[in-house]
């Protein structure tokens, strides 16, 4: 399938990329991150809270099942146009539901369909990207792109929990002050679907995956993804490189949160919202941006294992956290941003890794394949990282932590990446 050129020349790629990839991210981080906060300062116990947001995940696991879907019907423009008005929809009616008494059920309702929607944005958002550009260039966004994805973490999980710790005080209700928040991420979703039916480019490139029939379209996306080469390295890379990180990733923000006698830092929500949704998401994006200069530069093969390493073995720093429990503010932001830059950086080689994967005719199908068993590999370690922590408490949890990361090197040495992927063509 041809790469749209049209988009680099008619519409800078720069009035698109950044706004597509803050629109997938944003939903994501109020999804994922987000609802952490606001379910744990709203009384939902930590085994509750990693259970329930945990499940959350699976609409980006299965979204496999319908992926080939967005590949054979219609337009990926018309799919991400529809999805980000879905999800402004969805965010607006969880806002309506967390004044009620069931809040928890209503709510988390909401947040499904949001993140059904976000999960089916991504799907088309990755294949409209990957039709856009050629390879090179798109080691070359990956970095922006990864800088938007990063920037909607700080509009999510730093603004909005900072916005809805100020309103909490100002109003007197963690319920009333998480129902405005979720009012403002909604009307921010809606305004994006506006702009991008303005500036995203109607390409020739755009248009369904031709097939006998639908249900032979379906077969064959997933049969030739299985077919792939090494597949059973490629699952396992997938599935295991971010073992560590999805049962980090829950339990970071009890860990600010919980008072100090309950082995936490004792942030407050403003805090928390400053120190590891802005400060920490700041130095992630700076990281991604790094990474994809990097890979731009040398290829993926020869970055591989440099960023694996900066990924996982800044986990120590959440051990030193827990144990010495620092009551300096500066601190605390600055081993968070040190720890995120890290996997920020690391990232980028996931990401390109699952653009290599996913090279052929259903690219977009097998993008959504990767990226689902890469949710997988997310959601069923979250699960349980709440009863894990509740059992070791925070200093033990996080150093197992550290011991899950041995998987992740494990896959990185089995992988054979081409030394020319990435690799800009005229870079000498």
């Amino acid at each position: 399938m041809p790469y749209c050129i049209q988009l680099m020349s008619e519409t800078h790629a720069w009035r698109w990329i950044p706004t597509l990839y803050f629109a997938q991210g944003f939903p994501y981080a109020i999804v994922i991150a987000v609802s952490i906060v606001m379910y744990k300062t709203l009384g939902v116990s930590n085994t509750d809270v990693a259970l329930y947001t945990s499940w959350l995940y699976l609409p980006w696991v299965v979204k496999p099942f319908w992926a080939p879907l967005v590949d054979l019907v219609g337009t990926k423009r018309a799919w991400v146009l529809a999805a980000q008005l879905v999800i402004g929809c969805a965010l607006a009616l969880a806002a309506l539901a967390l004044p009620l008494d069931h809040f928890l059920q209503a709510s988390l309702a909401m947040l499904w369909l949001t993140a059904f929607a976000s999960a089916t944005h991504d799907i088309a958002a990755d294949g409209y990207y990957m039709l856009g550009l050629p390879q090179h260039e798109q080691a070359a966004f990956v970095g922006v792109r990864s800088a938007a994805w990063r920037m909607a973490q700080i509009a999510g999980q730093g603004g909005l929990v900072y916005a809805a710790g100020r309103l909490g005080e100002a109003t007197a209700s963690v319920a009333v002050a998480w129902s405005i928040v979720l009012y403002i991420a909604a009307g921010a979703m809606l305004a994006i679907a506006t702009w991008h039916g303005w500036v995203l480019p109607r390409c020739a490139a755009d248009r369904p995956v031709t097939h006998r029939t639908l249900g032979a379209g379906f077969s064959e996306s997933f049969a030739s993804f299985f077919r792939k080469p090494g597949i059973g390295s490629i699952l396992a890379f997938l599935l295991l490189f971010r073992l560590a990180e999805a049962q980090a990733l829950k339990m970071v923000s009890p860990l600010l949160l919980d008072p100090r006698a309950a082995g936490g830092l004792g942030l407050t929500t403003a805090e928390a919202g400053i120190a590891y949704g802005t400060v920490g998401v700041i130095a992630l994006t700076a990281g991604g941006l790094l990474g994809g200069w990097c890979i731009q530069r040398h290829g993926l093969a020869r970055w591989l294992w440099p960023m694996a390493l900066a990924m996982h073995v800044p986990n120590l720093l959440f051990v030193y956290l827990a144990r010495a429990q620092p009551e300096s503010f500066g601190v605390i932001s600055a081993v968070i941003a040190i720890e995120q830059f890290g996997y920020g950086f690391g990232f980028c080689a996931f990401l390109l890794y699952m653009v290599m994967v996913a090279e052929g005719a259903h690219r977009t199908a097998h993008y959504a394949l990767c990226t689902g068993f890469m949710a997988l590999g997310m959601m069923i370690p979250g699960m349980a990282s709440g009863w894990i922590q509740e059992r070791l408490g925070y200093a033990d949890f996080f150093a197992w932590i550290c011991i899950a990361t041995i998987p992740s090197f494990i896959v990185v040495a089995r992988v054979r990446i081409d030394p020319r992927f990435g690799r800009n063509p005229s870079t000498p």
